[in-house]
Formats: structure tokens, C-alpha cells, sequence
């Protein structure tokens, strides 16, 4: 689903759980409601795949706004400081952003749905207190100079599951000595996902549901004869199909996906069972 500016994550799925008729339905990743682009939801005994789908890296279309920092780091948050941008060229902007690329450490935003002494980090930021979320590993794989129209710098991002761009922009600008914060944002893609495949949310019905292997698509796929799917429906481990140790792999049935497995010793054991005996 395309998912539009000024709505929450969980009201879009709740918007296509009108529209679908259906009760079990949840996303693969949150947007702030300022943010547009792709949302995957996964309906029914499918939502059980979430987890492979969110550990994909994700592609943004961004745009930091410097010289400006908010309690939020992004246009939606309180600003807490300005100052000029008139000194920064495109070089030093273009070299600052360039240096987030590879493997890095980051600070979650206040606001934010990490765990802080026990509690969601944002309620604690909403009254008041000082929160200061540890840092985390991210991975930044790509990263696009795409304009660059003082105050404001656009680029595209391609990072590790877990990345907030909104912390990007936030530390581009502390790099930069101006402060920043990010003020637009679009999901593009979220593994071989794309944005452009996805459906208006306001377009959504039942001709618009994909099988649930199609969100899988980086994962190789086994094919199972009729004992190899008995063994998988139950929970057991499926010997044929080569592989290599820890690799997860869809068990396929036809096009039925049968389970999400993990290549052991012994063959292929079940993570996640979706077909039915």
C-alpha cells in the first residue's frame, strides 16, 4: 500500500481492514504520519511474516532541512535552535552526507518507539522528562546527492531495518554545525518491495491482495512434493532441498507457501508455518 501524508500507520491498517472485511491485518514498519511510500500489510495467518519483511534494508526518499533543530527531528517537533546556513557549500554538505555510508552507531530520536527504562520512549519525551535512547548499529548501504537548495538537502537512502532517516538528518546537521531536521520522507522500497508496485490506500480491495510468498521474494525458494508438505504443516524438518546452514528459505508448495524454514543439519526446520494440514 501507498500510504498517504497525514494519517498513522495503524489507521491505514485499520482502513484496510474496512475495506477487506477482515479482523487479523498489521504493518511490517511503521511511518510517522508526515511520511508517505510504501507500507506492507500482511493479512491473516500472514502476518506471521512480519518479521522477515521488516529485517529487509529500506530505500527513502528524504529531504533535512538545516539550520533548524526540533525536539522531534522532523517539521512536526518544537524548534529548539536556528542558525545560519549562508557558510555551508556543496561540497562540505555532499562530503558531510557522504560520511554516513557503511557501518555506523546512531542515536534513536526522543520521540520514538524504543525502550527506555522499561517504557516507550516517546511517552516519556511527551511529559517532559529527559530521554536519551542508547545508541544502536545501523548500516547505511546507499546513499543519493540529490539537490542540494540551501536550507534544505534531498537525498535518497538505502539503510539497515532499525535506521531512523529522521536521526540522519538530525546528525547531518550537527556534523554540519547548523543542526537539522528532516521534513519530508517517502518510503520507496523495503527489500525488492517497491513503492511503485503498491496500491493507493484509498484503492485497496480485494483484487489488490497479493499472495504472501510475493513479499518474501528475497528468500530462494525449495519446492515440496506432497510428503516433503506434510512434513512442513506439521512443524517437522523437510531433508530434501539443498542449502547452506542458517539460510532461511520459503517452502513452496506450487505456489502455496507453506512455511518460512531455517537450513539445519538435517534439513529444512520450520520458523513459521503458514499452510494448513
Amino acid at each position: 500500500m501507498d500510504k498517504p501524508e497525514g494519517i498513522t500507520s495503524h489507521d491505514a491498517v485499520q482502513r484496510v481492514r474496512r475495506a477487506l472485511r477482515i479482523r487479523s491485518a498489521g504493518h511490517t514498519g511503521t511511518l510517522d504520519p508526515f511520511a508517505t511510500g510504501l507500507l506492507v500489510v500482511l493479512l491473516g495467518r500472514a502476518t506471521r511474516l512480519a518479521r522477515f519483511v521488516e529485517a529487509q534494508a529500506k530505500t527513502y526518499h528524504a529531504v533535512a532541512r538545516l539550520g533548524v533543530r526540533t525536539d522531534t527531528d522532523d517539521r512536526t517537533g518544537e524548534v529548539m535552535e536556528e542558525r545560519p546556513v549562508e557558510r555551508l557549500d556543496a561540497g562540505e554538505v555532499r562530503r558531510a552526507l557522504e560520511g554516513f555510508l557503511g557501518p555506523g552507531r546512531q542515536r534513536p530520536p526522543a520521540y520514538s518507539a524504543k525502550h527506555v527504562d522499561g517504557e516507550r520512549s516517546y511517552r516519556l519525551a511527551r511529559r517532559g522528562e529527559t530521554v536519551v535512547p542508547a545508541e544502536v548499529a545501523v548500516m547505511v548501504h546507499a546513499v543519493e546527492w540529490l539537490r542540494w537548495t540551501p536550507p534544505e538537502l534531498e537525498f535518497r537512502i538505502t539503510a539497515s531495518a532499525g535506521t531512523y532517516i529522521r536521526a540522519v538528518a538530525r546528525d547531518l546537521g550537527a556534523a554540519l554545525g547548523v543542526g537539522g531536521h528532516l521534513s519530508a520522507l517517502r518510503r520507496e522500497a523495503i527489500g525488492e518491495l517497491r513503492v511503485e508496485d503498491a496500491v493507493p490506500l484509498d484503492a485497496v480491495g480485494p483484487e489488490s491482495v497479493r499472495s504472501p510468498a510475493s513479499v518474501l521474494g528475497h528468500l530462494p525458494a525449495v519446492p515440496l512434493d506432497a510428503a516433503g508438505r506434510g512434513h512442513a504443516v506439521h512443524g517437522r524438518t523437510v531433508p530434501e532441498g539443498d542449502g547452506e546452514p542458517g539460510e532461511l528459505a520459503r517452502l513452496m508448495a506450487g505456489e502455496e507457501l507453506v512455511a518460512v524454514a531455517r537450513r539445519e543439519s538435517e534439513g529444512w526446520a520450520p520458523v513459521v508455518v503458514l499452510g494448513t494440514p
